[in-house]
Protein backbone atom coordinates (compact mmCIF):
# COMPACT_ATOMS: atom_id res chain seq x y z
CA UNK A 1 0.00 0.00 0.00
CA UNK A 2 2.55 2.18 0.71
CA UNK A 3 4.71 1.32 -2.88
CA UNK A 4 1.16 2.35 -4.11
CA UNK A 5 0.53 5.74 -2.35
CA UNK A 6 4.52 6.60 -3.44
CA UNK A 7 3.75 5.92 -7.21
CA UNK A 8 0.73 8.25 -7.21
CA UNK A 9 2.74 10.89 -5.55
CA UNK A 10 5.49 10.58 -7.56
CA UNK A 11 3.02 10.51 -10.49
CA UNK A 12 1.24 13.61 -9.26
CA UNK A 13 4.88 15.61 -8.81
CA UNK A 14 5.73 15.28 -12.83
CA UNK A 15 4.72 18.36 -14.30
CA UNK A 16 1.75 18.72 -16.88
CA UNK A 17 3.13 18.19 -20.38
CA UNK A 18 2.93 21.23 -23.22
CA UNK A 19 -0.11 20.37 -25.21
CA UNK A 20 -0.03 22.27 -28.40
CA UNK A 21 -3.57 22.69 -29.58
CA UNK A 22 -3.74 23.63 -33.35
CA UNK A 23 -5.43 22.28 -36.83
CA UNK A 24 -2.91 21.18 -39.60
CA UNK A 25 -4.33 23.51 -42.08
CA UNK A 26 -2.76 26.40 -42.42
CA UNK A 27 -4.65 29.39 -40.57
CA UNK A 28 -5.28 32.90 -41.52
CA UNK A 29 -3.46 35.54 -38.98
CA UNK A 30 -5.44 38.86 -38.81
CA UNK A 31 -3.23 41.93 -38.26
CA UNK A 32 -3.46 41.66 -34.86
CA UNK A 33 -2.32 38.00 -34.71
CA UNK A 34 -5.75 35.96 -34.28
CA UNK A 35 -5.73 32.98 -36.46
CA UNK A 36 -9.17 32.08 -38.33
CA UNK A 37 -8.71 28.35 -39.83
CA UNK A 38 -10.63 26.83 -42.43
CA UNK A 39 -13.91 25.00 -41.41
CA UNK A 40 -14.17 23.02 -44.55
CA UNK A 41 -12.07 23.53 -48.19
CA UNK A 42 -11.93 26.39 -49.67
CA UNK A 43 -13.13 28.04 -46.75
CA UNK A 44 -12.36 31.79 -46.88
CA UNK A 45 -10.99 32.81 -43.66
CA UNK A 46 -9.58 36.04 -44.46
CA UNK A 47 -13.30 37.36 -45.36
CA UNK A 48 -14.59 35.84 -42.42
CA UNK A 49 -12.52 37.70 -40.14
CA UNK A 50 -13.14 40.66 -42.24
CA UNK A 51 -16.97 40.05 -41.68
CA UNK A 52 -16.53 39.87 -38.03
CA UNK A 53 -14.31 43.24 -37.91
CA UNK A 54 -16.76 44.91 -39.85
CA UNK A 55 -18.78 46.21 -37.52
CA UNK A 56 -21.14 48.23 -39.85
CA UNK A 57 -21.34 45.71 -42.45
CA UNK A 58 -20.95 48.38 -45.30
CA UNK A 59 -17.95 46.47 -46.73
CA UNK A 60 -15.97 48.66 -45.71
CA UNK A 61 -13.47 48.47 -42.69
CA UNK A 62 -12.21 51.83 -40.83
CA UNK A 63 -9.22 52.40 -38.17
CA UNK A 64 -11.93 52.51 -35.66
CA UNK A 65 -12.84 49.04 -36.84
CA UNK A 66 -9.68 47.49 -36.86
CA UNK A 67 -9.08 49.16 -33.42
CA UNK A 68 -12.19 47.53 -31.65
CA UNK A 69 -11.61 44.25 -33.41
CA UNK A 70 -8.12 44.32 -31.60
CA UNK A 71 -9.64 45.30 -27.97
CA UNK A 72 -11.78 42.31 -28.26
CA UNK A 73 -8.98 39.76 -29.54
CA UNK A 74 -7.09 41.50 -26.70
CA UNK A 75 -9.64 41.03 -24.16
CA UNK A 76 -9.36 37.05 -25.00
CA UNK A 77 -5.96 36.99 -24.58
CA UNK A 78 -5.54 38.86 -20.80
CA UNK A 79 -6.91 36.15 -18.86
CA UNK A 80 -6.52 37.61 -15.69
CA UNK A 81 -8.15 40.78 -16.99
CA UNK A 82 -5.46 43.35 -16.19
CA UNK A 83 -5.63 45.31 -18.76
CA UNK A 84 -2.12 43.60 -20.58
CA UNK A 85 -1.05 40.45 -21.83
CA UNK A 86 2.66 38.85 -19.94
CA UNK A 87 4.60 36.62 -20.36
CA UNK A 88 2.75 33.72 -19.49
CA UNK A 89 -0.21 34.77 -21.37
CA UNK A 90 1.92 35.07 -24.79
CA UNK A 91 3.28 31.87 -24.36
CA UNK A 92 -0.28 30.43 -24.13
CA UNK A 93 -0.80 32.39 -27.05
CA UNK A 94 2.07 31.00 -29.30
CA UNK A 95 1.88 27.65 -27.88
CA UNK A 96 -2.16 26.96 -27.24
CA UNK A 97 -3.85 29.18 -29.95
CA UNK A 98 -1.58 30.11 -32.55
CA UNK A 99 1.14 27.62 -32.76
CA UNK A 100 1.77 27.98 -36.37
CA UNK A 101 3.19 31.05 -35.84
CA UNK A 102 6.18 29.62 -33.98
CA UNK A 103 9.04 29.76 -36.17
CA UNK A 104 10.59 26.44 -36.26
CA UNK A 105 6.72 25.38 -37.09
CA UNK A 106 6.25 23.46 -40.13
CA UNK A 107 4.22 25.77 -43.04
CA UNK A 108 1.00 24.87 -43.16
CA UNK A 109 -1.23 24.39 -46.43
CA UNK A 110 -4.94 25.53 -47.12
CA UNK A 111 -7.61 22.82 -46.16
CA UNK A 112 -8.10 20.70 -49.31
CA UNK A 113 -4.53 22.17 -51.39
CA UNK A 114 -1.94 19.94 -50.33
CA UNK A 115 -2.90 16.68 -52.05
CA UNK A 116 -3.28 18.87 -54.82
CA UNK A 117 0.30 19.73 -55.18
CA UNK A 118 2.51 17.19 -56.90
CA UNK A 119 5.86 16.37 -54.90
CA UNK A 120 4.96 19.26 -52.52
CA UNK A 121 6.80 19.76 -49.38
CA UNK A 122 5.09 20.46 -46.43
CA UNK A 123 7.54 22.70 -45.28
CA UNK A 124 7.19 25.01 -48.18
CA UNK A 125 3.41 25.92 -48.92
CA UNK A 126 3.84 29.58 -49.03
CA UNK A 127 6.63 31.69 -50.99
CA UNK A 128 10.08 31.18 -48.85
CA UNK A 129 11.57 34.65 -49.04
CA UNK A 130 12.39 35.13 -45.86
CA UNK A 131 8.87 35.22 -43.77
CA UNK A 132 8.76 33.74 -40.50
CA UNK A 133 6.10 32.86 -38.08
CA UNK A 134 2.41 34.58 -38.52
CA UNK A 135 3.72 36.76 -41.61
CA UNK A 136 3.44 33.26 -43.41
CA UNK A 137 -0.42 33.54 -42.96
CA UNK A 138 -1.19 37.17 -42.93
CA UNK A 139 -1.23 40.56 -44.17
CA UNK A 140 2.02 41.96 -42.89
CA UNK A 141 5.47 40.73 -42.57
CA UNK A 142 4.81 40.54 -38.45
CA UNK A 143 6.57 37.21 -36.97
CA UNK A 144 5.02 37.27 -33.77
CA UNK A 145 2.07 40.12 -34.29
CA UNK A 146 1.03 40.09 -30.27
CA UNK A 147 4.78 40.43 -29.05
CA UNK A 148 5.34 43.17 -31.41
CA UNK A 149 3.35 45.27 -30.14
CA UNK A 150 5.12 45.98 -26.78
CA UNK A 151 6.84 49.08 -27.72
CA UNK A 152 8.37 49.77 -24.35
CA UNK A 153 10.33 46.16 -24.42
CA UNK A 154 9.06 45.63 -20.79
CA UNK A 155 7.78 42.12 -21.61
CA UNK A 156 3.99 43.09 -20.82
CA UNK A 157 1.26 44.53 -23.78
CA UNK A 158 -0.91 46.96 -22.62
CA UNK A 159 -3.94 47.21 -24.45
CA UNK A 160 -3.23 51.05 -24.96
CA UNK A 161 0.08 49.32 -26.70
CA UNK A 162 -2.60 47.20 -28.62
CA UNK A 163 -4.86 49.83 -29.96
CA UNK A 164 -1.96 51.53 -31.13
CA UNK A 165 -0.26 48.96 -32.78
CA UNK A 166 -4.14 48.60 -34.51
CA UNK A 167 -3.88 52.06 -35.97
CA UNK A 168 -0.16 51.66 -36.81
CA UNK A 169 -0.77 47.99 -38.67
CA UNK A 170 -3.64 50.12 -40.17
CA UNK A 171 -1.85 52.53 -41.93
CA UNK A 172 0.60 50.39 -43.36
CA UNK A 173 -2.14 48.42 -44.93
CA UNK A 174 -4.12 51.23 -46.36
CA UNK A 175 -1.76 51.27 -49.12
CA UNK A 176 -3.82 53.60 -51.24
CA UNK A 177 -4.39 56.33 -48.46
CA UNK A 178 -7.88 56.52 -48.72
CA UNK A 179 -8.52 56.14 -44.84
CA UNK A 180 -10.89 52.65 -45.36
CA UNK A 181 -10.19 48.92 -46.30
CA UNK A 182 -11.86 46.50 -48.50
CA UNK A 183 -11.81 43.30 -48.74
CA UNK A 184 -10.17 43.24 -52.60
CA UNK A 185 -6.98 45.26 -51.22
CA UNK A 186 -6.57 42.85 -48.39
CA UNK A 187 -6.73 39.57 -50.55
CA UNK A 188 -3.79 40.92 -52.60
CA UNK A 189 -1.30 41.29 -49.72
CA UNK A 190 -1.73 38.07 -48.72
CA UNK A 191 1.19 36.04 -49.07
CA UNK A 192 1.46 34.08 -52.80
CA UNK A 193 0.63 30.78 -52.35
CA UNK A 194 3.03 27.46 -53.84
CA UNK A 195 1.49 27.38 -56.68
CA UNK A 196 1.65 31.20 -57.96
CA UNK A 197 4.87 32.52 -56.18
CA UNK A 198 7.97 33.52 -57.85
CA UNK A 199 11.43 33.43 -56.30
CA UNK A 200 12.58 37.13 -55.64
CA UNK A 201 15.71 38.29 -55.69
CA UNK A 202 17.97 38.17 -52.55
CA UNK A 203 17.44 42.04 -52.15
CA UNK A 204 14.37 42.60 -53.07
CA UNK A 205 12.18 44.33 -50.89
CA UNK A 206 9.06 42.92 -49.23
CA UNK A 207 6.58 44.94 -50.81
CA UNK A 208 3.72 43.99 -48.14
CA UNK A 209 5.75 45.99 -45.59
CA UNK A 210 6.73 49.72 -45.16
CA UNK A 211 10.40 48.97 -44.39
CA UNK A 212 12.75 46.57 -47.09
CA UNK A 213 14.08 43.92 -45.60
CA UNK A 214 17.37 42.96 -46.69
CA UNK A 215 17.73 39.12 -46.84
CA UNK A 216 20.97 37.23 -46.45
CA UNK A 217 22.12 33.96 -48.40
Amino acid sequence: MIALLLAVAAQAAEPEPVVVVGSGWAPFISPMGEPFRSRATGDDTLARWFSGADRNADGKLSQDELQADAIRFFATLDEDGNRQILPDELIAYEWERAPEIQVNSRWRDPRGEGKSIKGRDPRNSYDPRGLQGAARYSLLNIPQPVAAADTDFNRAVTVEEFRQAAALRFSLLDKNGDRVLDLAELRVQLPPTRKDQRRAKADEPDARIGTPVKLED
